[in-house]
């Protein structure tokens, strides 16, 4: 358990394990804690590092704009300050774009790739899906966009209330309640920070990879749930049938957190293809 200066930023991360390095970058306002489900696994093969992306966690929370490009500088100066050349990548939902700009920016530090459950460019499912939550919390889109929230109003646990059925299934929500408290208390007990959230909000939805996705040279492994609300799974043929040579799984039944959900079909998956990929 360490902090990285980069930048004028820090940036929270964990090592476990030994070996090749493997990265792991998590989605909009969770931190490291959301991959309890992988780190033992993974790190039984490799030195696995979880992080806390900025705005959330243990890193540093400074006003927006974010941009998901500055986030994958972020990624790439993790990497320079606990001494990562090259490493494996695994991304989910916003880790999964922040992930493709690490590949097409700093392309000599990115060995496996695995993008789970994330998209190229958000197409109006998803717009849809953010216009919905942001009038659940009371808010409106302006004109041009912009999400409009009186963030003071907020609670954190009401914004988790109204994500958490997008994320995952109603069964596994009333089964596995204590395992989702123990997932959302990383998010919610080191200064959460609405402001950075929806400044990570506005970074997923400017994300823009579409027209590069070709320039991708790095084994790429596309996973994702076939049951996702939040960020349908034809998101995923798209990045497939875009990046040259990618493989294709679809989890049956997954929901967009369906790392949670179905750890062991996850792991299996990502842990098979990162074994597959040669030098």
């Amino acid at each position: 358990m360490s902090v990285a200066k980069v930048g004028n930023i820090e940036l929270y991360y964990e090592e476990h394990g030994s070996g090749d390095p493997l990265l792991l970058i998590m989605g909009l306002a969770m931190d490291s804690t959301g991959w309890l489900f992988q780190v033992p696994d993974f790190a039984a093969h490799y030195r696995t590092i979880a992080f806390d992306n900025r705005g959330a966690g243990r890193s540093s929370k400074p006003a927006g704009p974010y941009t998901i490009a500055q986030m994958a500088d972020d990624t790439a100066g993790l990497l320079d300050a606990i001494g990562i050349k090259r490493t494996h990548v695994v991304g989910v939902s916003m880790g999964g774009m922040i992930a493709q700009e690490l590949a097409l920016r700093h392309p000599a530090r990115v060995r496996g790739l695995v993008l789970g459950c994330t998209y190229a460019k958000p197409g109006a499912d998803v717009l849809q899906r953010r216009e919905g939550l942001v009038t659940q919390l009371g808010g409106s889109l302006s004109p041009n966009g912009d999400i409009q929230l009186d963030v003071a109003k907020i609670d954190p646990l009401t914004f988790f209330q109204q994500l958490l059925p997008l994320v995952l299934t109603p069964d596994f929500i009333q089964r596995e309640l204590p395992k989702l408290m123990q997932l959302m208390s990383g998010a919610l007990q080191y200064g959460f920070s609405m402001e950075a959230i929806l400044a990570q909000v506005a970074a997923v939805m400017s994300h823009d990879t579409l027209g590069r996705l070709s320039q991708i040279k790095s084994p790429t492994l596309v996973i994702t749930g076939d049951a996702d609300l939040l960020v349908p799974p034809v998101n995923s043929d798209v990045l497939a049938q875009k990046i040259p040579g990618a493989r294709l799984i679809k989890i049956a039944g997954g929901s967009h957190g369906f790392n949670f959900e179905m750890p062991n079909s996850f792991n299996r998956a990502v842990l098979d293809f990162l074994g597959s990929v040669r030098d």
